[in-house]
């Protein structure tokens, strides 16, 4: 596509794929960094342009934006020591986003990443932070028009929020919370990549999707428990986690944040996330829009995820 993108979150594991995926494709880009960040290897370095600033700075907003085609929203937290932690990260810079836009008078189309969790706000103080976002968006949709994403699980290269579950595995050991019987779905961070830049040339109408791998039903924890086992080579035992012990250990690690001032992902609102049966897409709107085909299966994509850890010695 043709013009400037705004880039927030754009060092986080998501926002590192993303760089690399629109500067192949001879995007501009203008991104909000907190400090000078180490770019992907092959981005086109010529292409980028750095904001350096906080994403709850109004001011800072109005430096990314100003003059931008489109802003892709990234930025957020997953964990917090307080919920209005939460709403200060992944809300409130929402609605200062669009703010900004209207006062540099940009018509830049904003695609805000979301999350599943979104759908199910009551469920932790994080969940409802991203449907507070979505709804900032809805109350005062910009003048260049709009979509959400709500992205499954997503994993791949540099992932450290899935890395506890291929250590685990590792182990030989495959943990069910409750020995649940849920399902989720995933989408590798090079296809959904792929989709945001897709969705950048050739816009949707504007709405809330939904997008993942392609797998209808998504999977269960031992169904995606038996690929990385397979391919670490290693027999993984199902080993159940009654809810009772994992809400005990979120408990002891919310009071050892609070002591510390680091947030910790294991809360009271996490364990209702896990325990929470049905995670799976249901709106494939969005790929039927695009013609998106993801390129990277389970099978796949674990496997490049895995062989990227080997090689970095993660795992």
């Amino acid at each position: 596509m043709s013009g400037l993108v705004a880039v927030s979150g754009a060092t986080g594991f998501i926002g590192q794929h993303l760089i690399a995926t629109l500067s192949a494709r001879g995007v501009r880009l203008r991104l909000l960094v907190r400090r000078l960040p180490v770019l992907p290897a092959d981005a086109a370095i010529g292409s980028i342009e750095l904001v350096l600033g906080d994403v709850t700075d109004p001011p800072t907003l109005r430096r990314l934006v100003s003059g931008a085609t489109a802003v892709i929203h990234l930025a957020g937290a997953i964990k917090a020591l307080r919920r209005a932690d939460f709403f200060r990260q992944n809300a409130q810079p929402v609605a200062d986003l669009l703010a900004a836009l209207a006062a540099t008078d940009t018509r830049a189309r904003v695609l805000l990443m979301s999350s599943l969790a979104a759908r199910e706000p009551h469920l932790s103080d994080y969940a409802a932070s991203k449907r507070a976002g979505e709804d900032h968006l809805l109350a005062a949709p910009p003048v260049g028009g709009w979509h959400v994403i709500r992205a499954p699980a997503v994993y791949g290269p540099g992932d450290r929020a899935t890395l506890a579950f291929f250590r685990w595995v590792k182990r030989g050991i495959a943990p069910l919370p409750g020995g649940r019987p849920g399902r989720v779905s995933l989408i590798h961070v090079a296809d959904l990549c792929g989709a945001v830049a897709t969705a950048l040339g050739r816009p949707p109408a504007d709405g809330i999707y939904e997008i993942d791998d392609g797998t209808d039903g998504g999977y269960s924890l031992r169904e995606m428990a038996a690929v990385a086992a397979e391919r670490l080579g290693r027999r993984a035992r199902p080993v159940p986690l009654p809810r009772p012990l994992l809400t005990g250990v979120a408990g002891l690690q919310q009071v050892i944040a609070r002591l510390t001032g680091q947030p910790a992902i294991l809360s009271p609102g996490k364990v209702r996330e896990i325990f929470h049966p049905d995670w799976r897409v249901r709106d494939r709107r969005l790929a039927g829009a695009l013609g998106f085909a993801p390129r990277l299966d389970i099978r796949r994509g674990f496997t490049e995820t895995i062989d990227w850890y080997v090689r970095h010695k993660w795992l």
